[in-house]
Formats: C-alpha cells, sequence, structure tokens
C-alpha cells in the first residue's frame, strides 16, 4: 500500500531526526539539537493529521473496536507534541526528558506498524483508501506521495 509505505517513510525520518537530535545534545551542540527538534516536531505533526484524519478515521468508521487502539495513540499524539512546543532543550532534565520521548517514539511507531497498519489492509476498501489517502494529501500541500 503506498499510503503505508509513506507513513513508514515518515517514520524513519522522525527517528532519523530524534536520533540526530540526541546525538547533537550529547556532543554539546545545543543549537543544532534545538534546529531537529524542531524539524521533529514540524515532520510529525503533518505525519499525524494525515494518519488522525485518513487512515484512523476509516478504521474508526468500520468498526468501534479500533477507538481501543487508536485513541491512546492520539493521546500519545498530542502529549509529544505539547513536550515538543514547550521543552528548553538547555535544561538537564529536559534533555533527558527528550531522550525518552524519542526513545517512546519507537514504541509508538511499533503500535502503528506492526497493529494497525496491517489491520488497515484487510479491514479498508477502496474508496476508504482514497479517503485516507486525500487526507493524507491535505496534510502535506505541495508535497507528492512516495509512489507518484
Amino acid at each position: 500500500m503506498p499510503l503505508l509505505r509513506d507513513y513508514t517513510a515518515e517514520h524513519e525520518r522522525a527517528v532519523n531526526l530524534g536520533g540526530d537530535a540526541v546525538r547533537a545534545l550529547d556532543a554539546g551542540d545545543l543549537a543544532r539539537a534545538r534546529e531537529l527538534a524542531a524539524r521533529l516536531r514540524r515532520e510529525l505533526r503533518s505525519h499525524w493529521q494525515g494518519e488522525e484524519d485518513g487512515l484512523f478515521a476509516e478504521l474508526l468508521s468500520t468498526d468501534e473496536i479500533f477507538a481501543d487502539h487508536i485513541d491512546p495513540l492520539i493521546t500519545e499524539h498530542r502529549e509529544l507534541d505539547d513536550f515538543l512546543q514547550s521543552m528548553d532543550l538547555s535544561l538537564t532534565p529536559v534533555q533527558e526528558a527528550f531522550r525518552e520521548a524519542v526513545f517512546d517514539l519507537h514504541h509508538h511507531i511499533a503500535k502503528e506498524e506492526d497493529a494497525l497498519f496491517p489491520a488497515s489492509v484487510t479491514t479498508l476498501d477502496g474508496d476508504q483508501w482514497d479517503s485516507a489517502i486525500a487526507a493524507w494529501q491535505r496534510a502535506h500541500p505541495g508535497e507528492t506521495m512516495l509512489h507518484t
């Protein structure tokens, strides 16, 4: 599925940005860490919008059982966004919290890629995929999907 491939690529970019920011912190390059963390937040915000308005919404429309899996993921999106927006990386405790958030992002991604993505392949029909792709496009104005 092209959409799932794009979401996976976005996950990889987010993980790489987070890891690069942690390495910048480790090297004492606070300016670089801040820049990378800001890029991480921008990457995640468009990614989350596409997921929530598209894939997640379509899954929720098929069966309420998906809410048990999707609602906690959306909560995690909001919590990480709030943290990334308000954090001050000059503070050592915040740097540690950022490291933990980057680590936790791996677990969050695994829940999506190992559970929801496979479930979507067997659950959604063509019209629902079209709708999910349209949501991705709205969340990524001016960008094209990888498959094009």
